[in-house]
């Protein structure tokens, strides 16, 4: 059976060897991915139809708003569903949302059996569906390949259990670790590779964030150039002193993209009144110096906000990793020597004094992009609150 290939393989890699459970539920998963950037604030979610072994319908959510995977399904099964098995990588909704519940039009279409899995966190499901088909009769089966199905919708979970965006930190330095020279010229250490996978990172974040500093030096326009095209995250700028140039691009940018400028008391009321006039959203999030990462955080989750790439100097990823909020890491590796020592490495501040309480990284997965290398995995923070000490 001829099967697209996942968007993103390094991300679920193929088990030596699959039960038929496990190949379907492998299915769902591939479909699920073809909508990476796109269904958010929703998961990423395929269903597979089975019949006597063989596939009668599939289909994926495409976007917030329009059918979920099981009804597209259902839908290319027909009268075929009634009897067979749906195969899902994440329980089937039971409330009504942007659209309807997914268990009651499992139940109509007379299945017989649901396999997910993993179950909803959403507190609005979280096994409330898998209940409501037992109930109905219908027998279900939770947990496989759950470990690769809470990979791929990472963000999502994060997003509802703990009403934050799920934050991805990514930074490019010099064998050396360096991230500029002493003169500050940073454009550009890694390749063409490692760049456009950034770009395909931005392509699927809700959005992206910067510091003034960034925008001060590079003008960066934060949008999302692929050869195919591609979808535009919010601009976020860390600005406590609302210094943003009002010629700067990512205000004048020709992008649908709105930008947002988090700041703080501190700035002064006609510098904010201005940004505001030139169309930026203002956000105003705590007393000074330093823009408050947690209220900001969660201001962004309320916008429904669940992804959110970092693409700050040393000072914010310093601010980031050393409140312990980042969630997932992606370094890149140039095989270049800068050498100075004055030259800024990727992460500030006033550093973590005993190895002891380094942030680790778990899972890292490690793959070449042209000439650069990439590392991405996820932080282990040391310390209460999942807060790294610099102690």
């Amino acid at each position: 059976m001829a099967w697209d290939s996942l968007a993103d393989s390094s991300v679920l890699p193929l088990p030596a060897r699959l039960t038929d459970d496990e190949s379907f539920i492998r299915r769902t998963l591939e479909l699920a991915a073809r909508a990476r950037g796109l269904t958010s604030p929703n998961p990423l979610v395929g269903a597979v139809v089975v019949r006597d072994g063989r596939v009668v319908g599939e289909g994926y959510h495409r976007r917030a708003g329009l059918p979920h995977a099981e009804i597209e399904a259902l839908q290319a099964a027909g009268e075929a569903a009634r009897g067979a098995t749906l195969y899902v990588n994440l329980e089937p909704c039971c409330h009504t949302g942007r659209t309807g519940p997914c268990t009651e039009a499992i139940i109509a279409a007379g299945v017989k059996r649901v396999v997910a899995a993993m179950v909803d966190p959403n507190p609005l499901v979280a096994g409330k569906g898998i209940a409501r088909l037992r109930e109905a009769g219908i027998d279900v089966a939770v947990g496989v390949m759950e470990d690769e199905a809470r990979r791929l919708n990472e963000a999502f979970i994060k997003y509802v259990t703990a009403r934050r965006p799920f934050v991805i930190l990514k930074t490019a330095m010099s064998l050396d670790g360096k991230i500029a020279t002493v003169t500050g010229e940073s454009r550009w250490i890694t390749g063409e590779a490692a760049r456009e996978y950034v770009h395909q990172l931005r392509n699927t974040c809700d959005a992206v964030l910067v510091g003034i500093g960034t925008v001060l030096k590079d003008d960066p326009s934060l949008t999302t150039r692929l050869p195919e095209g591609g979808r535009d995250p919010v601009r976020v700028i860390l600005d406590s002193s609302a210094r943003l140039p009002l010629a700067a691009r990512v205000l004048n940018q020709d992008s649908e993209a709105p930008t947002l400028v988090a700041t703080t008391e501190v700035a002064p009321a006609e510098r904010l009144a201005a940004l505001r006039q030139a169309g930026a959203e203002v956000l105003v999030c705590g007393r000074g110096p330093q823009v408050n990462l947690d209220l900001l955080l969660a201001e962004l989750a309320a916008r429904e906000i669940v992804s959110v790439l970092v693409e700050g100097g040393s000072t914010v990823n310093a601010s980031f990793l050393l409140q312990g909020l980042v969630d997932k890491v992606v370094w890149f590796i140039a095989p270049r020597i800068i050498g100075g020592r004055e030259a800024l490495g990727p992460v500030g501040g006033s550093g973590i004094r005993h190895l002891a309480r380094a942030i680790r990284l778990t899972e890292t997965v490690v793959k070449q992009l042209g000439a650069d290398l990439c590392v991405e995995g996820y932080p282990v923070y040391e310390g209460a609150g999942g807060a790294c000490s610099p102690a």
